[in-house]
């Protein structure tokens, strides 16, 4: 290998990745960092003002952006994202299904609306838009599809239990799909991130985010930015022969 082969293997030139959850937190460093090494970057939230500025943001610094405004608990909302980013860019061949929602309803109260709600987003969202965006996946002969889970998916995750089950649901499909679409070339890996400074996590009184940070090995919360190293990695040549993966960026919380 030289250093022209290895600057090669991070590089996402001529490659098409939706990153939904895009216009803040995880999800637009993951997005911002994509366009920086080449990608083509569809950006995908609820609010379409979010999406627009975060993609201003990208071509200000010289990449490409697609914003769409989507509700991934919406169906029809998520064929018509895939439909965007094929009309625009003619593919798709990274698929990061970062959206999510964190209700918490304590158990004894749990409503099917509740339910539903939660499941919607965080494990029906990412599995139907993966198939909507399938024959785009298979098209490109070497799509990446990768789902950001939690480390709550592997804790005693108490009053957030929907939204820890869904999460753990998604390593599940993340295996599942890992071995059912690698005769058609697509990679299928996930992300399960510990205490991120991001919205969701701000949302908590400041003592439950201390608790939340101190958790870790590392005693602290992570930045969003320091989530697309491993985000490229699997997106990228880099992780060619990774599937099926779930790697842990977290501080040392889950193993603690």
């Amino acid at each position: 290998m030289d250093k022209q082969e290895l600057d090669r293997l991070f590089r996402l030139d001529g490659r098409v990745a939706i990153v939904t959850g895009g216009s803040r937190g995880i999800g637009r460093a993951i997005a911002e960092g994509f366009a920086l090494a080449g990608a083509r970057v569809v950006i995908a939230s609820r609010k379409a003002d979010a999406c627009a500025e975060t993609a201003e943001a990208i071509a200000k610094r010289g990449g490409e952006a697609l914003a769409v405004a989507t509700h991934l608990g919406e169906l029809d909302q998520l064929e018509r994202l895939v439909g965007a980013a094929v009309d625009r860019f003619g593919g798709i061949d990274v698929l990061v299904n970062n959206a999510a929602n964190a209700l918490a309803l304590p158990f004894g109260q749990i409503t099917p609306e509740g339910w539903e709600k939660s499941m919607s987003v965080n494990l029906r969202g990412p599995v139907f838009l993966t198939q909507y965006a399938l024959p785009a996946l298979t098209a490109s002969g070497r799509g990446s599809v990768i789902n950001v889970s939690s480390a709550g998916a592997y804790l005693f995750s108490g009053f957030q239990h929907m939204y820890a089950a869904a999460k753990a649901g998604l390593l599940a499909y993340t295996r599942a799909l890992a071995a059912e679409l690698a005769p058609r070339k697509i990679r299928v890996n996930a992300i399960a991130p510990g205490t991120i400074d991001t919205d969701m996590v701000r949302n908590n009184p400041p003592a439950v985010q201390e608790a939340m940070a101190k958790a870790a090995l590392l005693r602290r919360a992570a930045e969003p930015d320091e989530v697309v190293g491993l985000a490229l990695y699997l997106a990228s040549d880099a992780s060619s022969f990774v599937t099926g993966a779930t790697v842990n960026i977290d501080g040392g919380l889950v193993p603690r």
